[in-house]
């Protein structure tokens, strides 16, 4: 999508996971941290970031930049998806079905936020093997982007 026709102000953001992670030097311990950042407009238009910084909110800082350039459009019909998708990548697998009007976003983990704020209101996930959030969020959106509307 054209970084070009974005306002940043039309979409949500969700930070899914905030991971710390630990550098051992003489003098101790260094810490950094991680970001996980769900961006969607809740049309139909998600993405995804991953920052990593000494800071927390610098980490959410430098995700949110990259999830608005890693936005894809997905097709939704009605209040669902179009038909049943499987996909996997790496370790994580997600199962995604279409469901009646009012059924609401059946899913759990971090295929929750990526759901949602792409604008699915009734559908039923189902994730397997790994939950890494990661991949999850990843494995998730690639499923979405392969629904043919």
């Amino acid at each position: 999508m054209e970084a070009k026709n974005i306002n940043r102000d039309d979409f949500e953001e969700i930070v899914v996971n905030i991971g710390r992670v630990t550098k051992v030097v003489k003098g101790g311990r260094r810490f950094r941290f991680t970001a996980l950042v769900v961006v969607g407009d809740k049309k139909g238009t998600v993405g995804y970031g991953y920052g990593k910084a000494k800071e927390v909110p610098d980490a959410i800082k430098k995700a949110l930049d990259d999830a608005f350039k890693n936005l894809v459009k997905i097709n939704i019909k009605g209040t669902t998806i179009a038909h049943d998708i499987e996909h996997k990548y790496k370790a994580s697998r997600i199962i995604l079905r279409p469901a009646s009007e009012g059924t609401g976003a059946i899913a759990g983990g971090a295929a929750r936020p990526v759901i949602e704020l792409a604008g699915i209101k009734d559908v039923i996930a189902k994730s397997i093997g790994s939950n890494n959030p990661n991949n999850l969020v990843r494995c998730t959106i690639e499923a979405l982007t392969r629904i043919k509307g």
